[in-house]
This record gives structure tokens, C-alpha cells and sequence, in this order.
């Protein structure tokens, strides 16, 4: 039932759905007008956060932060474990929604697993992300790709630097982020390790500007980001580029995010996840 529920308020998120049929609907499949109101509040919850790790979790040190771009100051929302001494830091990079709680909560597992997380908001110069998802979409397309680009490869510098990192840097994004992941690969030399989720390749020209390590994940129903995968290879190939790839059968596009129940696949996502945190342990930590 509870899966119908999440399912259902999916579609009226997206408004494939009016209000009236939502609580029509979700009244029939509570059982009752009562037992609707008192679980409207619960599935909202339950969707629009799918908090892993609280925001108030007494392991982290979490903070909104700026740092300079190339579009001027970049905000970005930060994650480390409550410790002293330096650590790695990975850059997560959220998809076309902006910076929205699931991010915010990625950025809080990646932290809790050693590292200085860093979630920058592409939306910065357009004043930040707002809290509706429509609006995030539509101001997402007003960026100019090479100036985000270069905000989210100066975030590689900023930690690079940073009092409380090691200078290791690493770089996750999920979907619009997993291209960006792949562009920072291409736009800053000093990034070691760089996983992509489900994200658009680089022009072949561009891919032997990479000096990172890849590990990208994409998901076999994923046609459209898939069809891109022969050619990026071959590439990478050619520049001795180190890289692994992983398909993740029967997942669409969008499977590691929780919070989309028509898209989220949990055995890719965990197994996707564990693959992540052991890539970036090993560059990041292991490496000489």
C-alpha cells in the first residue's frame, strides 16, 4: 500500500493529476477522509525529504557556505564528520532541480563516510534554488553552460585548498549532475577521482584533457545517456584514461534517487553507492 501511496502523490507532484482526483484517490486507498488527512502530512514528508542521515545528526558539522566563482560567489551546503584532523573532500553535484533536500542528504552520507562534502547550487547567481520544483527547472535552463561549468571546477580549487581537507579531491553528480561530473573532469586537472551517475559524455575531443580516475554508473534502460557510452569509451581508450564502467540491468535513468519512486532502483542504488565510497576511498585516501 505504502508504495501505491508514494506513487500516487508522485503523479500529483508532477500534475498529471488534478488535487481533487489526489485526494480522491488517496481517500480511497486510505480507507476513509480521516485516514487521508492523517497521512497527507506523512507521504509528503516521506517524498519530499528521504532523509537518510537528519540535518540535526550529531556525527556532522553541517553549514551553508560560499566560495568564489566564476559568476562571482557560489553557495554551496557543506557536510563533515565532527573530527579535527584533515580529510579528503568530495563535490556532489545535484541534478536539474538544484539544490533540493535529497541532495543535501546525499552530501551528509558522503560526509559521515569521511569525507569534507561540498554541494554547491548551480542556481547561486539566479539567487539560489527555491523550494518549488517547477520554478528550479525553468531557472535551470537560463544557466550558461560554460560559466556553470567553471562554478562547479573552481569548487576543485576551493577544497583543493581548504584548511580542513587533505587537498584529494573527488567529484559525484546524479543525472544533469553526472554531466557536469564528467565536464569538471575536463575543466579541472587537479580533481582525482570523478563518479558520474547516469550523466552525458564529454566531446571525444575533450576527454584526453581528463587526469582523473572514473567510475561511472548507468542504468540499462537509460537509452538516451547510453547511446553515448561506445564512443566515450573508446576514447578513453585511447587516452589511457583509468576508468570502469558499471550497467545496472533493468534501471532506468535517475535510479539513486530515492525520492522518485517511478525511477529509484534499490539494489543499483546500493550497490551503486557501496562501489562509490570504496572508489573514492581508494583514490582519495589509499593513494599516494
Amino acid at each position: 500500500m505504502e508504495k501505491k501511496l508514494i506513487h500516487l502523490y508522485h503523479d500529483y507532484s508532477k500534475g498529471n493529476i488534478s488535487r481533487r482526483e489526489f485526494l480522491k484517490k488517496l481517500t480511497i486507498l486510505a480507507g476513509g477522509t480521516a485516514a487521508a488527512i492523517t497521512l497527507l502530512p506523512v507521504i509528503e514528508k516521506k517524498y519530499a525529504q528521504a532523509q537518510f542521515i537528519p540535518e540535526n545528526d550529531s556525527r556532522l558539522e553541517t553549514e551553508t557556505v560560499q566560495y568564489p566563482g566564476e559568476t562571482g560567489k557560489v553557495q554551496a551546503y557543506s557536510a563533515k564528520p565532527k573530527e579535527s584532523q584533515k580529510l579528503p573532500a568530495v563535490i556532489v553535484i545535484h541534478e536539474n532541480r538544484g539544490l533540493v533536500p535529497h541532495i543535501k542528504d546525499v552530501t551528509r552520507r558522503v560526509a559521515l563516510e569521511g569525507f569534507v562534502a561540498l554541494g554547491p547550487d548551480a542556481l547561486s547567481p539566479l539567487g539560489g534554488t527555491p523550494e518549488d520544483p517547477d520554478e528550479s527547472r525553468t531557472l535551470m535552463r537560463k544557466l550558461d553552460r560554460d560559466d556553470t561549468v567553471k562554478n562547479f571546477a573552481a569548487a576543485v580549487k576551493y577544497l583543493k585548498t581548504h584548511p580542513q581537507t587533505t587537498g584529494k579531491v573527488g567529484c559525484m553528480g546524479f543525472c544533469w549532475g553526472g554531466g557536469v561530473t564528467n565536464q569538471v573532469a575536463v575543466h579541472a586537472p587537479d580533481l582525482t577521482a570523478a563518479v558520474p551517475f547516469y550523466g552525458s559524455q564529454p566531446d571525444s575531443e575533450d576527454v584526453p584533457k581528463i587526469n582523473a580516475s572514473l567510475l561511472c554508473h548507468y542504468g540499462s534502460l537509460d537509452e538516451r545517456i547510453n547511446a553515448g557510452i561506445p564512443e566515450f569509451e573508446k576514447v578513453l581508450k585511447q587516452a589511457g584514461i583509468e576508468y570502469k564502467m558499471h550497467m545496472y540491468e533493468g534501471a532506468k535513468h535517475a535510479f539513486f534517487n530515492d525520492t522518485r519512486p517511478d525511477r529509484y532502483h534499490e539494489e543499483a542504488s546500493k550497490l551503486a553507492w557501496e562501489r562509490t565510497i570504496a572508489f573514492f576511498k581508494e583514490k582519495l585516501k589509499n593513494s599516494s
